[in-house]
């Protein structure tokens, strides 16, 4: 498989703040490029090079309306990084219990 035909994995597209941004704006409503470019302090380029990276990942998809592209969020590849995460929960859970002991047992 060469490059280019490369899938981006899910933990790789939400690794960059400004892309885990865009998913929360995606998240509220769809928007356009320009609409997305106007909360940061970057090109419109840059953007479109995140928002490349998020329908690689299948995290967004972009639809053309008119003379615009606009995107929305697909959050359903969200479910693999919340699986991973969910198997972490338990030591969480497990220092939160001692940690709970411990103040309720303090003399």
């Amino acid at each position: 498989m060469n490059e280019a035909n490369k899938k981006v994995d899910v933990f790789q597209a939400i690794a960059d703040p400004t892309r885990r941004d865009v998913l929360q704006l995606l998240a509220i409503k769809q928007r356009s490029i320009a609409e997305i470019s106007s909360h940061y302090d970057m090109s419109r380029t840059a953007i479109v090079k995140h928002l490349n990276v998020l329908t690689e990942a299948g995290l967004v998809n972009g639809q053309k309306l008119g003379r615009e592209k606009v995107y929305y969020l697909k959050p359903e590849p969200l479910g693999e990084v919340k699986q991973w995460l969910d198997y972490y929960e338990q030591f969480w859970n497990n220092k939160l219990s001692k940690l709970k002991f411990l103040v309720e047992n303090e003399d």
